[in-house]
């Protein structure tokens, strides 16, 4: 297929995705719902702010919060003996419109003068309850869809859409609630998750005729976990992103403090650390699809010392000069690792697993960030804010040596083992 001239300017590492016409299609939808995500990182809370009774703003914004993300790990669990026969197309139109139609209420509640908190909270989780699986099925598709050696540059480009948004969505949300109530905002993300959805369901034949012609899942949820029992390089994988995650869960809290405590700065500075760090993380994310050459483990484990560097500084008293550059660089470092997670899942699991295997992935992982973002108030109390920066960069270093002597022992025990035993 002849390629066209915008595609050509492409690195060469991305340029064969877009001779498969699916995949041309599916990126402009998921890069619109992934607009839509960041932009309700700020209206989602900012909405709630409005809504809530007058001192009670605290408690209705957290649970707006959590309901954005959280009930995603509950249908992951009560949904998965009917979701995962579904194809990988139809979890993510059925993730897209479910997200759509009830998010689309907010707005027409907001127009009816009826957003009550408890009605604003209980369509915010009931959007969120498939998402493990929307997600699930978006990176199943994409195996399905590509050939193994396309599959990391496919993930770099879909996760380096994703840290876009976290630098563009919040800025634009910040412009248009000048205009319109964040409410509206919310509505304009119902419309990004329909577009997704229509395009899921446009992706033709292709994608139909590749889902059937793989096995699907029959068996109970305990057959999966049953298969991440044999596959302890998945178990390896997930328990690595559950704990990096979750040790980068006190950063979200130490940081905002460091700025006003200890750097006795304010909003701007903070933004700026964030700023950076997105624009790092997109770089670092589409610098991941060069990486295919490479061993994906050692390189993943690199990952996390090098983050884990990058906060080190902060315990040292830094200039903020200084560890902004670091938290930049940080977000150059972390920017691959989604990226190479996924490509590790899709590449070790088989093909008639990989839609429930994705969807525990998500769901344990939903659990990982806020757990230590709990942990990170009551630490930076005791310990300071730059003190806890500091000891999540060790401890986030600890954990890849941990990691890689795991590793090497397990392959030590794989070797040790006769040739006929699985």
């Amino acid at each position: 297929m002849t390629l066209s001239p915008a595609t050509r300017l492409l690195p060469r590492t991305y340029q064969p995705l877009f001779a498969h016409v699916e995949f041309r299609r599916l990126l402009p939808a998921l890069a619109a719902s992934d607009l839509g995500d960041g932009m309700s990182v700020v209206t989602v809370a900012w909405l709630a702010v409005l809504i809530a009774p007058g001192d009670q703003s605290g408690l209705v914004v957290g649970a707006a919060v959590a309901a954005y993300a959280l009930p995603g790990a509950v249908g992951a669990l009560v949904f998965g003996r009917l979701l995962r026969r579904l194809s990988p197309q139809r979890l993510l139109a059925a993730d897209s419109w479910l997200r759509a139609s009830l998010l689309g209420c907010v707005p027409v509640a907001w127009a009816a003068g009826v957003l009550h908190p408890v009605l604003y909270v209980a369509l915010l989780a009931g959007s969120s309850v498939l998402h493990a699986w929307g997600s699930a099925g978006k990176y199943s598709l994409l195996a399905r869809l590509l050939p193994p050696q396309q599959r990391l540059a496919a993930n770099a480009l879909i996760s380096s859409s994703t840290s876009a948004s976290v630098v563009v969505g919040p800025a634009l949300a910040g412009f248009l609630a000048t205009v319109v109530s964040p409410a509206w905002i919310i509505g304009l993300d119902a419309v990004s998750f329909a577009a997704l959805a229509v395009q899921a369901a446009r992706l033709g034949t292709r994608a139909e005729a590749v889902a059937t012609a793989v096995p699907i899942d029959t068996g109970r949820s305990a057959a999966g976990l049953h298969l991440l029992r044999r596959q302890p390089e998945l178990l390896g994988v997930l328990a690595l992103t559950w704990f990096f995650n979750f040790l980068y869960g006190p950063v979200e809290v130490a940081l905002p403090l460091h700025v006003t405590d200890d750097l006795h700065s304010g909003a701007s500075l903070l933004g700026l650390y964030w700023t950076l760090f997105g624009v790092g993380a997109v770089l670092g994310a589409l610098a991941a699809g060069a990486l295919r050459r490479l061993p994906l483990w050692p390189v993943t484990l690199g990952i996390v010392v090098g983050w884990g560097l990058t906060l080190v500084p902060f315990g040292l008293g830094a200039p903020a000069s200084v560890s902004v550059t670091c938290f930049a660089l940080g977000g150059l470092i972390y920017g691959p690792f989604t990226a190479l997670s996924f490509t590790l899942f899709q590449d070790r699991t088989p093909a008639a697993w990989l839609t429930t295997v994705l969807a525990a992935r998500g769901a344990a992982l939903l659990t990982a960030s806020p757990v230590g973002t709990a942990l990170g108030g009551p630490l930076t109390a005791v310990m300071g804010p730059r003190q806890v920066l500091a000891a999540s960069g060790v401890a986030t270093i600890a954990l890849a040596g941990v990691a890689a002597a795991v590793r090497t022992w397990g392959k030590r025990r794989t070797c040790a083992r006769p040739s006929g035993d699985l």
